[in-house]
C-alpha cells in the first residue's frame, strides 16, 4: 500500500513538474516582453536625443511627470501627461534621472524633456505638481535618483500625484508613513505587508490626503488627474478636459467610491496567457507626428500587458516622433527593417492624412498584413474601449474581461464578442502534463520489469 501511495505521489509530481517548468519559463519571457525589457537596446548614437521641450511659461503652474531609467508603466505616464497638457493651463514636462532614452511598458521608447537637475535649474524651485507613475526596478542602480528627487520636492507647496503602484514608489521614500493612500487592487495585499505604516484604502478610485493624491489601478489615475486639475484650475476645466477625451466616468472625480475588486478563479486566464501563449501575435504600432498619447497607451496596455501579443513600434524614419502635446517617441523599426507582423495598428481618433502614402507603401511590402484603425472608426468613444473589444475578438472574452479589470476600467459601454472560454490556452498545459505522465508511466514500468526480473533471479 505504501508503494502505491509513493507511486501516485511520483506520478502527480511528474505531471506537475513539466507544467511548472515550462509555465515559469513562459511567464518570465512574457513578463520581459510586457515590461519592454526584452527589446534590443537602442543605439543612442544613431538617434538624435536633443529635442526641443514644450515652451516654458513662468506664469503657469508646472507639472513634472516622472520617468525611471529602466521601465515605467505606459498608461500611468501618458494619460496624466496628456490630460494636464490638454488643459493648456500647465507647463508639462517629462523628466527623468538623465536625458537618456527610457522605455515604457510594452516597448515604447521616450526621450525625457529634462533631467531632474535640468528642470530644477529651469524652475529655481519645486514643480507645482509631481506625477509618480509606477516606476519599476526600485532595487536597480540608478533608482536612487528618483527616490532623492521625490524627497527633495515633497514640500507642502507641491502636489504629489501617484498613479497605480506609483504609490509604492512614494511609500519607498517613507513619505506615506502615517498617511492614507490607495493603489492597484492586485498589489494592495503585498503593499499592506511591505508598508504597514501606510493606511491603505481599498474602496476608492483615489485618495486625497493633504498635498498627496494617490490613485488606484491604472485608469483610476485619470480620475485622480482630473481631480488634481479641478483643484488647481477649477472643475469646469477638469470637466471640459474629460469631455475632450470622451471619458465616461467623470462622476468619480466628485465621488471616488467604488466596489473593491478581488482575485477570483476566472482571473487565472491572465496567468495562463503569460505562461502558455508562446506564439504571440505580432502587433506593429505605427508612430506618427501629432498622435494622441492616451490612445497610444491604450493599445500597449491592453495587448502586450495581457500576454497574448508582442508590440513593435514602427515609423517612416528613425527620427523622433512628436506627439500631440510635445512628447518625443523613438520608433524601434522602419518599413525596411520591421519584423514580420500580423497587424499594423494605427491609433488615434483622427490619424494624420499624411500616413496614407506610408500605409500604401506598407501594403505593397506585405499584402498579408492587416491594417487596423483602432479608434478612428468610432471617434466619439473613450479610446480604451476599442482595444478591449478588439482583444475579445482576437483572443477570448475572459481575457478581455480581465484586461478591463486590471485596467480598473469600469464602464457599461463595452460590447465584448468572441470565444466564451479560453480553450486554446488550456490545451498546451494539458498536453504537457499528459506527455509528462506518459513518460513517467513508461519509465516506471521499465523499472518494475527490471525489478521483477531481479526478484525472479534472486528466487532461482
Amino acid at each position: 500500500m505504501k508503494k502505491t501511495y509513493v507511486r501516485v505521489a511520483v506520478y502527480f509530481s511528474a505531471w506537475m513538474l513539466l507544467i511548472l517548468i515550462t509555465g515559469v519559463w513562459g511567464w518570465i519571457s512574457s513578463m520581459n516582453q510586457m515590461m519592454g525589457t526584452d527589446h534590443q537596446p537602442l543605439n543612442s548614437s544613431l538617434v538624435p536625443v536633443e529635442v526641443e521641450p514644450p515652451p516654458y511659461n513662468p506664469n503657469k503652474p508646472t507639472v513634472a511627470v516622472l520617468l525611471g531609467s529602466d521601465s515605467t508603466e505606459v498608461i500611468d505616464f501618458l494619460a496624466p501627461y496628456e490630460l494636464f497638457s490638454a488643459t493648456k493651463h500647465f507647463n508639462v514636462f517629462a523628466v527623468a534621472p538623465d536625458r537618456r532614452i527610457t522605455t515604457l511598458t510594452g516597448g515604447l521608447d521616450v526621450i525625457p524633456h529634462y533631467s531632474f537637475e535640468e528642470l530644477d535649474e529651469l524652475l529655481g524651485n519645486s514643480p507645482d505638481v509631481v506625477v509618480i507613475p509606477a516606476i519599476f526596478y526600485m532595487d536597480h542602480q540608478g533608482y536612487e535618483a528618483v527616490d532623492d528627487y521625490i524627497k527633495k520636492h515633497s514640500n507642502n507647496d507641491t502636489m504629489i500625484l501617484t498613479i497605480c503602484t506609483g504609490a509604492e514608489n512614494l511609500a519607498h521614500t517613507g513619505l506615506l508613513d502615517g498617511k492614507t493612500a490607495t493603489t492597484h487592487w492586485g498589489d494592495m495585499g503585498r503593499l499592506e505587508k511591505k508598508y504597514p505604516e501606510v493606511k491603505w484604502i481599498h474602496d476608492q478610485r483615489f485618495v486625497a490626503a493633504g498635498n498627496i493624491v494617490s490613485s488606484a489601478g491604472l485608469t483610476s489615475g485619470i480620475d485622480a488627474t482630473l481631480y488634481a486639475i479641478s483643484q488647481l484650475a477649477g472643475e469646469p476645466i477638469a470637466e471640459r478636459t474629460a469631455r475632450s477625451i470622451h471619458y465616461p466616468n467623470f462622476h468619480y472625480v466628485k465621488d471616488p467610491s467604488m466596489e473593491r475588486y478581488h482575485f477570483d478563479l476566472r482571473d487565472a486566464v491572465f496567468i495562463l496567457n503569460h505562461a502558455f501563449v508562446w506564439k504571440k501575435q505580432n502587433e506593429g504600432v505605427l508612430l506618427y507626428d501629432g498622435m494622441q498619447e492616451t490612445a497610444l497607451a491604450s493599445v500597449f496596455d491592453t495587448f502586450s500587458a495581457m500576454g497574448t501579443s508582442k508590440t513593435f513600434t514602427i515609423s517612416k524614419t528613425i527620427s523622433p516622433v512628436k506627439t500631440k502635446h510635445g512628447l518625443y517617441l523613438i520608433p524601434r523599426y522602419q518599413n525596411k527593417n520591421a519584423p514580420n507582423i500580423d497587424r499594423l495598428i494605427v491609433t488615434g481618433t483622427n490619424p494624420s492624412m499624411d500616413l496614407a502614402k506610408y500605409i500604401k507603401e506598407w501594403r505593397v511590402k506585405d499584402k498579408d498584413t492587416e491594417m487596423v484603425y483602432m479608434h478612428a472608426m468610432e471617434p466619439g468613444r473613450f479610446v480604451l474601449e476599442a482595444p478591449i473589444e478588439d482583444l475579445a475578438r482576437q483572443t477570448n472574452i475572459p481575457t478581455a474581461v480581465f484586461a478591463a479589470k486590471r485596467l480598473e476600467y469600469r464602464a457599461d459601454a463595452l460590447q465584448l464578442e468572441g470565444d466564451s472560454y479560453p480553450t486554446g490556452v488550456i490545451v498546451l498545459p494539458v498536453m504537457m502534463g499528459f506527455l509528462s505522465l506518459v513518460m513517467v508511466i513508461w519509465m516506471d514500468r521499465r523499472f518494475l520489469k527490471k525489478e521483477n526480473r531481479r526478484a525472479k533471479k534472486s528466487i532461482t
